[in-house]
């Protein structure tokens, strides 16, 4: 009898990392980026209000406030869901030998950069698998 797939929305420990195959990591890919289309649309207006330099200390604390709060949320939900938060809508799965890279509002999961490496050296994600026939690249883990 063959294994039953893990569920890809397991709710995680913040900070237990899990390890994706690219079959995995696009299953869930919609979801995160649903889930920071959405943080980052909740966040715009406050930025904007920010950046406008309220004139009251009260109300800038107050956007302040919101604004923190509005970032730990996304970051929560990210760690949940087993991915590592790297930057400001940034974020990569882990594939065991490195990261899928992922930067809101790119529209697809396309980029790889290994773990000594960072944003500034990532590479496409069928450039890598062309070259290197990575394993997160086959069928997923049972």
């Amino acid at each position: 009898m063959p294994d039953k797939p893990r569920p890809l929305s397991t709710i995680r420990m913040p900070g237990d990392v899990r390890v994706f195959t690219l079959t995995e990591a696009r299953a869930l890919f919609p979801l995160v980026q649903r889930i920071t289309a959405a943080a980052y649309q909740e966040l715009h207006p406050i930025a904007a209000g920010l950046r406008a330099r309220v004139a009251q200390r009260s109300e800038l604390e107050h956007l302040e406030q919101r604004y923190e709060a509005i970032i730990h949320r996304w970051v929560g939900k990210m760690e949940r869901l087993g991915v590592v938060v790297t930057g400001l809508w940034l974020v990569d799965f882990d594939t065991g030998d490195g990261y899928l890279c992922w930067r809101y509002p790119e529209a697809d999961l396309g980029y790889y950069h290994g773990y000594q490496q960072g944003f500034g050296q990532r590479r496409p994600v069928q450039e890598v698998i062309a070259q290197e026939h990575p394993s997160w690249a086959e069928s997923p883990r049972p």
